[in-house]
């Protein structure tokens, strides 16, 4: 079975809310600032806790936020 890639909108989302750094993304979804890059990047697929707290701070839901590709 094929790893399951997840594509995300971290970055756009950021400079979509003010330019947000990501640390200060990271400090508000109690996270390191290296998690967030990671993800940025696609090489970490996040915890379903931590996409939700993702996605709350953006006021979007999950599924703005992260993108099954299949």
């Amino acid at each position: 079975m094929p790893k399951a890639e997840i594509k995300n909108k971290i970055r756009k989302l950021r400079f979509e809310h003010g330019e947000m750094t990501q640390q200060e993304l990271a400090d508000r979804v109690d996270c390191t600032r290296q998690t967030i890059i990671a993800l940025e990047q696609g090489k970490y697929v996040p915890s379903l806790a931590l996409a939700f707290k993702i996605s709350r701070v953006f006021g979007v839901s999950v599924n703005d936020v992260f993108e099954d590709e299949e």
